[in-house]
């Protein structure tokens, strides 16, 4: 069975799931909300809240949900889901790394902290001028396609004043991509401004140190350093060393 609960936010759908899910409970309940929901706001924010009781889905509740997923791949902006630790979240957390959008799993006690990940901003970008052509670029928390977006005309006006640039990229607060759509907006931003780049530091943590290791020559044709958790000043005085002349 699905219920649908009331929330504060038109864009926010919570639904209750209990005993055995059948594609009635598609048709009459889960798909007309998401259909009307979607129409108004888009891209929606969607709370699944699995009781301990949840037994499962039918042939054709399983069927609806591949239809729904197909159907509704891109209306969806997060998705959180509640429930036990068992066969269900191990599905749910399977199936949202191929999501478009950041999903997380709660377990039931945290009904609430779920209610406030779907309205709180995630990760963020930070981009500040540090004179003489060169700018920070600090990745903080687990970024959305949407972080990527806010910035990217901040960035192409840097570009603009100063031709190619000198760029300080500071993972060490950086916690990875929110779905697939966030990796995909960060690769975008990577190729679209690799050739402004002349001059690139990387101040991380060892983990990510070694993917921009791996990655950074692929994407980037620019003189590069890696500086550790505790090399910023260091990083930050390498990569504003000799002129300007990046145009």
């Amino acid at each position: 069975m699905i219920e649908r609960k009331s929330t504060s936010r038109g864009d926010i759908l919570e639904f209750r799931i209990t005993g055995t899910v059948t594609d009635e409970d598609y048709r009459t309940v889960l798909l007309p909300a998401l259909d009307e929901a979607i129409a108004e706001h888009d891209r929606i924010r969607l709370l699944a809240h699995f009781d301990a009781g949840f037994e499962g889905y039918t042939a054709g509740a399983i069927r609806e949900d591949a239809r729904l997923g197909l159907r509704h791949w891109r209306g969806f902006d997060r998705v959180a889901a509640v429930a036990e630790e068992g066969w269900i979240t191990r599905a749910i957390r399977a199936f949202g790394i191929l999501m478009p959008c950041p999903v997380m799993v709660f377990p039931l006690a945290e009904h609430e902290d779920a209610r406030r990940w779907l309205t709180e901003s995630l990760g963020t970008i930070h981009q500040t001028d540090l004179g003489n052509g060169a700018l920070l670029v600090q990745l903080l928390g687990k970024l959305d396609a949407a972080a990527y977006a806010r910035e990217d005309a901040a960035m192409n006006a840097f570009i603009r004043e100063h031709g190619r640039i000198r760029l300080l990229l500071d993972l060490r607060e950086f916690d990875g991509w929110q779905g697939l759509d966030a990796l995909a907006q960060h690769l975008s931003l990577v190729r679209d401004h690799r050739s402004f780049v002349r001059k690139l530091a990387i101040v991380g943590t060892n983990a990510f140190e070694k993917m921009a290791r791996r990655l950074a020559p692929l994407f980037i044709n620019a003189e590069v350093e890696y500086f550790g958790e505790d090399g910023f000043e260091g990083a930050k005085h390498w990569i504003k060393a000799g002129p300007d002349t990046g145009r």
